[in-house]
């Protein structure tokens, strides 16, 4: 059952967080409207459907803050304007998921962010215990630290070029942020992983 001060409360966060946008606060209106008039009619159901809405919608302009935040170079790479994905899922198996394009083959990069994935908490629990860390015996792969958050950094060999990639995953409370990068260096990646701000989208993103 909703609690109506509950739900009165998430209605009012949720209406400043969307009301810089007009389009997205129209949908926002729409929704909650939708959800007020369900749950005045009982219909409890409709009124979680709407609520849901109305959080795909805060994912949304969430993921568009988290946007801003990201570099628009990748070292010498450019984003890619028209790449930019952002997408929400409350209510689903995940939240959030922000995308950025960086250059093009044979060097590009990318950049993801996405929360309340089950696969953040088996890569934190990994980083976390020494036991289950020491069991990781693929020799690409290591745990490193970035800006104090425990990371997991793995390097990929093309096997067509012969250049050298690496991935970076940094799980941050509920958040996952991963950086990918074609033709680089160990180096390179954590120093660009360094200039993210990551307890800022941490911070937004939960």
């Amino acid at each position: 059952m909703i609690n109506t001060t509950t739900m009165k409360k998430t209605i009012l966060i949720l209406y400043f967080l969307l009301l810089g946008s007009i389009s997205w606060a129209q949908d926002f209106d729409k929704n909650l409207a939708s959800a007020r008039t369900a749950y005045s009619a009982g219909k409890l159901e409709d009124a979680r459907f709407a609520m849901e809405q109305m959080l795909r919608d805060l994912d949304i302009a969430i993921g568009n803050e988290i946007m801003k935040m990201l570099p628009t170079k990748l070292g010498a790479l450019e984003y890619i304007v028209k790449n930019d994905n952002v997408t929400g899922g409350s209510g689903s198996i995940t939240g959030l998921f922000v995308h950025r394009e960086y250059g093009a083959s044979p060097k590009s990069g990318n950049i993801e962010v996405m929360n309340n994935s089950p696969m953040i908490s088996s890569l934190s629990a990994m980083l976390s215990s020494p036991i289950m860390g020491g069991m990781m015996r693929d020799e690409n792969q290591k745990q490193i630290k970035v800006q104090g958050y425990k990371s997991l950094l793995t390097k990929n060999v093309n096997s067509d070029t012969g250049k050298t990639g690496y991935e970076l995953q940094v799980p941050m409370n509920n958040t996952l942020l991963t950086l990918r990068m074609d033709d680089t260096n160990e180096g390179e990646i954590t120093s660009l992983a360094n200039s993210i701000p990551l307890a800022k989208i941490a911070q937004i993103a939960q």
